[in-house]
């Protein structure tokens, strides 16, 4: 698979090292073209622009803050649309301040993304941070992560399945991008918790006494 990276930072380094490892090819463009050519060099891959990473991939990773990351798609998406119908997968937290949404009061990430690009929006990797899809593979006691996918178009979501099945992960469809603001509630939420101290975890019972 053919994978344009958008950003640089832990997100991509860790989902990029990964699909490289894989087998996929992977074009990386940044903010910084030295970031972007010494991760590229790292991962056996190559570098560019943001136009060329678009025109590379048949698939996108987002993995910009989201205020950039809007920015960005937005301006690629008015200069030649070719962001349009492509898989984008959205990896970015909203999150400002206080570990609260800065999209509060309005349309989602993923939301806003799919409507200022045209593009098919997968909501994806965002819950978890870099740290954990660094692993090989991200695996406890328990058994493989599973990663909630967000989006409305049934081909994207089973791409980014793939991709998700080549972490060792396992894909878990949760509803279209309506769907995908409580995914970025949830996450905000998450991080507040470990910011704090306190293991998620604890809140939940097992999955047998939930449902009894």
């Amino acid at each position: 698979m053919r994978i344009g990276v958008l950003g640089t930072g832990n997100m991509a380094q860790a989902l990029g090292t990964q699909w490289a490892g894989a087998g996929h090819q992977l074009l990386f463009a940044g903010r910084s073209a030295v970031r972007a050519r010494a991760l590229a060099d790292r991962t056996g891959s190559t570098s560019g622009t943001f136009e060329e990473a678009v025109s590379f991939g048949s698939v996108l990773l987002l993995a910009l803050p989201y205020d950039a990351a809007l920015d960005t798609v937005t301006a690629l998406a008015a200069a030649d649309g070719t962001l349009r119908d492509r898989v984008l997968i959205d990896c970015t937290n909203a999150v400002g301040p206080g570990f609260v949404l800065t999209t509060e009061g309005g349309p989602g990430a993923a939301r806003t993304l799919a409507d200022a690009t045209g593009a098919r929006v997968v909501k994806a990797f965002n819950h978890l941070p870099d740290t954990v899809w660094r692993l090989t593979p991200p695996a406890f006691a328990d058994g493989p992560l599973s990663v909630p996918l967000c989006g409305d178009d049934a081909d994207a979501l089973e791409t980014v399945a793939a991709l998700v099945r080549d972490l060792g992960c396992v894909p878990l469809p949760v509803g279209g991008l309506d769907r995908a603001a409580y995914l970025e509630a949830t996450t905000a939420f998450l991080i507040g918790l470990w910011h704090s101290g306190h293991d998620p975890r604890t809140l939940l019972p097992p999955f047998a006494a939930a449902t009894a």
